[in-house]
């Protein structure tokens, strides 16, 4: 249940954000504090009205269509990678999209930038990293987090995170070996016949790493692909997408 305090911080979020009318910046300071008292009853309104009766445990599209993920990654740093403990470090701007018509609005604007206080609030995809061993999701100096709101019901929610993951190698010709490391990740509970995840900009272009992102000593970082792995179950399938970062 969203409380008074946390709908005031959100709706101080987003004065913060937007900031005041440029017109009201020329008026008296009498007008300046009736327009952003204006600005904060829509606010508050918008958002009492979208949570009014919301229930975050249901998934979008429950028992109508399949909730469709759409995610891009962007790797600021890689490495380094242990050969003894076959895993590696990455830092990553993580990014998901998905479309929610329970949060559809009319109002001012087109797109509401939350505070990341509501993301406790709403339904957001279970991700998990298949071959992860660790994760970090920063929080200095306030979480990391993005979420931003359309009014068609479209939410982008970006996370920063530092995950220590699995990286199989082969060491026959050791030290002259290449690897591909994976990052797998995916739904924890939900099969494809209710969530399915798909890649922003298509496989090619949705994993992009930094110019200066490699970590790396022994290894040189040649390229990354991207695309889908498939699990079975004796119940359900499930989906997993898959990135392969590529070492020489």
């Amino acid at each position: 249940m969203v409380t008074h305090r946390t709908l005031v911080g959100l709706v101080l979020s987003l004065l913060l954000v937007h900031g005041v009318p440029k017109s009201s910046c020329q008026s008296t300071p009498e007008a300046q504090q009736e327009a952003a008292a204006n600005d904060s009853t829509v606010f508050t309104r918008i958002l009492d009205g979208l949570l009014d009766g919301y229930d975050n445990r249901l998934r979008p599209g429950l028992g109508e269509n399949v909730t469709e993920i759409k995610t891009n990654i962007f790797v600021t740093s890689f490495g380094p990678v242990s050969d003894t403990e076959m895993e590696y470090t990455i830092d990553v701007f993580f990014r998901q999209s998905w479309k929610d018509e329970r949060l559809r609005f009319k109002g001012p604007m087109e797109m509401l930038p939350l505070n990341n206080l509501l993301a406790s609030n709403i339904w957001t995809p279970d991700t998990f990293f298949l071959n992860g061993k660790k994760s970090i999701a920063h929080n200095m100096t306030t979480p990391n987090k993005l979420l931003r709101l359309k009014d068609d019901g479209t939410l982008l929610y970006t996370m920063r995170l530092t995950i220590s993951a699995e990286c199989p190698m082969q060491l026959e010709d050791f030290p002259m070996d290449a690897h591909a490391c994976p990052l797998k990740f995916g739904s924890y509970a939900y099969p494809v016949s209710e969530v399915v995840y798909t890649w922003t900009d298509g496989a090619a272009k949705s994993v992009v790493v930094a110019e200066d992102g490699s970590r790396l000593n022994q290894y040189l970082l040649i390229g990354q692909t991207a695309g889908t792995e498939d699990i079975h179950t004796s119940r359900d399938s499930y989906e997993k997408k898959i990135t392969l970062l590529e070492l020489d």
